[in-house]
């Protein structure tokens, strides 16, 4: 007994799905184009397998394994994206909300304690605390390279002090204004390191947004909020 005259339609290949190369980003960082690109060749693969089930051999059908896992793979390829376009909308919010938090410091006077102080008008000052009493104190000042551009001795006292430098270098040539580190390196009499800190106040002028993070303006100085160690009217 024969089944019909009709011919069959050789099986089409389905292709398999791939998830790496050439996608770009939107505003919001989330990978449009690789999203549009899936959503197109689902439904192309949709079509396909509606033809192939339609036109397919009745004595040798299409594998379900093969039919199951590539449903598989293309629904795993689109809930990473759905993720990633989740992700990236609570790390807007997060950077709004930190944004919104950081203009609270605006015309507050703070405690910096990463060691920089801003250069302004010819004059940057630091506090630092010895634990205990010096034999020998040495300060230097590095430039926003990382370059020593002062080097002098420092207060043997324990406890706070304060260092104003007139941003001149040891040649008396005036530095430019900017953010400039101060290092402290203190020694008891028998040559021992002593611990020491060092900590700049300033008066927050400008909050900058511009970047991934926002920054607190100090005079010409940018720090993070996690650098701020105390907050005063």
């Amino acid at each position: 007994m024969t089944i019909g005259s009709a011919t069959t339609t050789p099986a089409t290949t389905v292709p398999t799905p791939t998830t790496g190369g050439g996608t770009s980003t939107n505003g919001n960082g989330t990978s449009s184009s690789a999203f549009n690109q899936l959503s197109g060749n689902f439904q192309t693969f949709l079509t396909l397998l509606t033809t192939q089930l339609k036109n397919q051999d009745p004595t040798s059908p299409m594998d379900s394994n093969q039919f199951t896992q590539q449903l598989v793979e293309y629904s795993q390829v689109e809930q990473q994206i759905n993720t990633n376009t989740n992700l990236q909308t609570l790390i807007s919010q997060g950077n709004s909300n930190a944004a919104a938090v950081t203009t609270g410091y605006l015309g507050k006077r703070v405690s910096v304690t990463n060691g920089n102080a801003s250069l302004t008008n010819g004059t940057a000052t630091w506090t630092y605390n010895l634990g205990t009493a010096a034999a020998s104190t040495s300060l230097s000042v590095t430039n926003a390279a990382g370059t020593v551009v002062y080097s002098g001795p420092g207060s043997v006292n324990a406890g706070d002090n304060t260092f104003t430098w007139n941003g001149q270098d040891n040649n008396g040539n005036q530095l430019s204004d900017g953010t400039y580190k101060l290092t402290v390196t203190a020694t008891d009499p028998s040559g021992n390191a002593i611990t020491s800190s060092v900590a700049s106040a300033g008066t927050v002028g400008q909050i900058d947004m511009t970047g991934s993070s926002p920054k607190l303006v100090i005079g010409s100085m940018e720090v993070s909020p996690a650098d701020i160690a105390a907050v005063s009217n």
